[in-house]
């Protein structure tokens, strides 16, 4: 596989941006792809992806490859339009090039999909009150969504396969992007999807998903603000996520902050802070708790601190406790309901 692809792997901004945002926002929108699509992506020597980035002025690039997996992360930088242009061209490409593409000839345009890495918390502004945003893009775009309802191993990104015409489907990107760039913070501590053998995983992982800390606002997906009320319920904690059997040395650890609405704290601590002593424990990182809310919206700040691995248990143990309190509420008001209507 040409080597221009690990030269672009880490296509995202580096640069801050301003707190409020506006339409010029840069996005980073990644997706999944088959080595083998991958492939026709990137081109001979690297001439597609760098037609790609001619034509739209986009930063593009596909990680890479890892022996025995068959599947790369495809990731695009730009503005909204530049970027759901790109995904258009991509896709006519893939379309036209590759005969393994989902493609079927019983409807007058041909039709394929893309599987998009969107982050666990924002799904809800994509899918909106009611699966109304959602529809609206649908209806919009002319394309078919799919979100899946589990994250993806030692993440805390989801698929949302997006269904159609090549146009359709860049119509669709544009709509979905402008979403994550008007939600941007509700990504902020999002653990990045890449591919890798299920028993190498945490091997593969190294330095890819954090910084030390999070003081800038560049708004791409996976950049946002986390706060547990994303939809759907994420898998248990990973297999291979281990507590660190001795002390790691001080420039492997990392510090995330993440934000949980004020009126589930206490579900995370427990009584006694039984829940939280329990997550410290099994996940191996340090996490503190804010005392008082942040800002206006009442949530409170989670400090976790630990090698990348022990954060990622942790944030995966934190979000199970935090979706087990939500599937208690909703079963509570359901009940409620019943009582009143009896």
């Amino acid at each position: 596989m040409p080597s221009d692809s690990s030269r672009h792997e880490n296509a995202s901004p580096a640069q801050s941006r301003s707190p409020s945002p506006s339409p010029h926002d840069t996005l980073t929108l990644r997706a999944l792809v088959s080595t083998k699509d991958a492939g026709v992506i990137i081109g001979k020597a690297g001439k597609n992806v760098a037609d790609l980035r001619d034509q739209t002025g986009v930063k593009a690039g596909v990680s890479k490859v890892i022996p025995g997996v068959h599947e790369r992360v495809l990731t695009v930088t730009g503005s909204v339009e530049a970027v759901s242009k790109a995904y258009n061209l991509i896709i006519s490409q893939l379309v036209s090039s590759t005969p393994s593409s989902p493609v079927t000839t019983s409807s007058p345009s041909l039709h394929t999909s893309i599987r998009l890495l969107i982050s666990h918390n924002l799904m809800g502004t994509i899918i909106g009150r009611n699966g109304l945003k959602i529809k609206a893009i649908q209806d919009g775009s002319g394309a078919r969504m799919v979100a899946s309802k589990e994250m993806l191993p030692q993440s805390t990104e989801r698929i949302v396969e997006v269904q159609g015409s090549p146009e359709a489907i860049g119509r669709a990107v544009e709509e979905i992007g402008k979403c994550l760039l008007e939600d941007w913070e509700r990504g902020l501590g999002t653990v990045l999807f890449h591919p890798g053998p299920s028993d190498e995983r945490s091997g593969n992982r190294r330095g890819h998903s954090y910084s030390s800390s999070y003081t800038g606002s560049r708004r791409g997906n996976g950049d946002g603000r986390t706060n547990g009320d994303g939809r759907g319920s994420p898998p248990g904690s990973p297999k291979n996520a281990h507590s660190p059997v001795s002390s790691p040395p001080s420039a492997n650890l990392r510090t995330q902050n993440i934000s949980i609405p004020s009126d589930m704290v206490g579900c995370i601590i427990g009584r006694s802070g039984t829940k939280i002593t329990e997550i410290r424990r099994l996940s191996g990182s340090k996490i503190s708790i804010a005392k008082a809310p942040h800002d206006e919206t009442g949530e409170r700040m989670f400090t976790i601190v630990g090698t990348p691995e022990a954060n990622e248990k942790a944030l995966f143990l934190l979000y199970n406790q935090l979706e087990s309190e939500k599937e208690r509420r909703v079963g509570r008001e359901a009940q409620q309901q019943a009582e009143i209507q009896d």
